[in-house]
């Protein structure tokens, strides 16, 4: 009996090992899957796109975007979200740094193609917190943040701290381009900012130069050039300004460029072993209005609305992706825009399609139209799908919401403005801690502060492209805008001079906000 006995124990041995083994993997300890339990994250950035041009906010609108409402349906689309800025290059280094955009070299407005970083130095940005979980990081699209192109060695000393006071030549003005080498890369661009991979546009569509740089690298030379198109339209239509270009570049084929390179960067996952961040600012529907061929006349509201209709495809596109390479499951999908839409009256008038939906003004306002932005994530098993949150967030929020969900909580990536939505996302919350408000800064400068349903605009006007954009006070009447937003969502009763203690606490919460320390929220 003995001898059976013996016989039996290597047995169970085997059995005993064999299931500590499954046990291990499944725990993640072996074949590398504790990293992969991480979740991918596909940040996907409209440019110029209105929260009224999303078929789902909107059952008006004079547009389809299935794709995009699709994505709604499968995830958590939010009613009042918000850019930190009503124009593209602040709102875009809020959304990587974690910061309000007055915050850096640039206090107002934007950059332009020849403009020089405006992420500083050492600044830690998204993909570089997501590195620190082994992510492998990837931009593809519109950059607008500025590139360190180098200057040739005439004029060497025009980005000298010495000569260049401020640090400002390539912020306030960009450089010239005759003083550039553009036979070599720029020394700081994606590649410095975190990103494994990048393939960009400089800047906006419409703003030379016209080429694509990939992993910070001129994917040809700058030896092309374009006198412009529709100059005459009022930044409207297939609209783009003179300057140089690269000998292929066509501004039909940059939205499809664009797609192709996004979702080649997902299939090239497959089997890896660490998650994925993909920040894909796509240039749509920013100018120029250049739909496709198919895409010509599908819509109802004219080119750009037919603009809209090819980037919905472009969105359907890369969810196809993800689905197909079974990336889907376990991938944050986030969809949003820079700002609002630029969209003017006439526009609203011919097509009957009212771009920034029920709300007041467009791009660059202070108005809601100019920062009132559509957001909607995708996060299945922990998202539910359909809901709908009425929080009031902003695109700064992605640092702190991905310091949470990957649980690095270091120091290093605190930033002033960043507030986590994760509870938000996982149903255990309806507000988002600490956040004592949120601030937008319209394209002329003009702040608003929104704490609960009260919103103050520290001007009279639009501040941005609204006529009338600035309105000097009379004397007696209001310094600015006050306006109660649960009764009053279009913002045409100011309520500035029957609130006077609103106004009083909303100026001095604004100015403790903006004088947080760095790396300091205010509390």
């Amino acid at each position: 009996m003995k001898q059976n006995r013996n016989i039996f124990i290597p047995g169970l041995w085997r059995f005993f090992i064999m299931v500590f083994a499954v046990m291990l993997v499944n725990c993640g300890v072996l074949s590398g899957q504790g990293k992969k339990a991480l979740p991918n994250i596909v940040y996907i950035l409209a440019d110029d796109l209105g929260y009224g041009d999303v078929g789902i906010n909107n059952p008006q609108a004079k547009v389809n975007t299935p794709n995009i409402d699709r994505l709604a349906k499968q995830g958590m689309r939010f009613t009042d979200a918000h850019t930190t800025s009503s124009v593209c290059t602040p709102s875009r280094y809020s959304i990587l740094t974690g910061r309000y955009p007055w915050r850096s070299r640039l206090k107002v407005g934007v950059l332009r193609g020849y403009s020089r970083t405006l992420i500083e130095e050492g600044l830690p940005t998204v993909a570089a917190l997501l590195k620190t979980k082994s992510y492998q990081t990837a931009v593809v699209g519109k950059w607008h943040l500025g590139l360190d192109w180098v200057p040739k060695d005439a004029f060497k000393d025009s980005i000298n701290p010495a000569f260049n006071n401020g640090n400002l030549y390539g912020i306030t003005d960009e450089m010239k381009p005759d003083q550039i080498d553009f036979t070599r890369a720029p020394v700081h661009g994606p590649r410095t900012e975190g990103f494994d991979y990048s393939f960009v546009l400089p800047a906006s569509l419409d703003m030379p130069p016209y080429c694509y740089l990939e992993n910070d690298q001129l994917t040809e030379s700058l030896s092309g050039y374009t006198p412009g198109n529709k100059l005459e339209s009022g930044y409207t239509g297939p609209f783009w300004r003179a300057g140089l270009k690269t000998p292929s570049f066509d501004f039909y084929d940059v939205l499809p460029a664009f797609t192709n390179k996004a979702t080649d960067f997902i299939r090239r996952q497959a089997g890896a072993k660490n998650p994925f961040f993909l920040y894909f600012p796509m240039p749509a529907p920013h100018t120029p209005w250049v739909p496709g061929a198919a895409y010509r006349g599908k819509s109802l509201a004219g080119e750009y609305g037919d603009y809209i209709q090819e980037l919905d495809d472009a969105v359907g596109r890369v969810l196809r992706v993800l689905d197909s390479m079974g990336f889907s499951k376990n991938t944050v999908v986030v969809f949003t825009s820079d700002n609002g839409p630029y969209w003017r009256d006439n526009f609203v008038q011919m097509y009957n399609h009212n771009a920034a939906g029920e709300y007041r003004g467009m791009k660059g306002d202070a108005f809601e139209g100019g920062h009132r932005v559509p957001f909607i994530v995708r996060y299945p098993g922990n998202v539910k799908p359909n809901a709908v949150s009425n929080v009031t967030t902003t695109l700064a929020n992605l640092m702190a919401t991905c310091a949470d969900l990957t649980g690095n909580h270091s120091t290093v990536f605190d930033t002033e403005d960043s507030y986590s939505i994760l509870p938000v996302l996982l149903g255990k919350s309806t507000q988002i801690a600490e956040q004592p408000a949120i601030v937008n800064i319209s394209s002329k400068g003009f702040y608003d502060i929104r704490k609960g349903p009260w919103k103050l605009i520290t001007n009279l006007g639009s501040g941005g492209f609204t006529v009338p954009v600035n309105i000097e006070p009379a004397m007696g009447q209001p310094a600015g805008q006050l306006y109660n937003l649960e009764t009053d969502i279009h913002e045409d009763n100011n309520l500035y001079s029957q609130h006077p203690e609103k106004v009083k606490e909303l100026t001095e919460l604004l100015e403790k906000i903006k004088a947080a320390p760095k790396g300091k929220r205010y509390k």
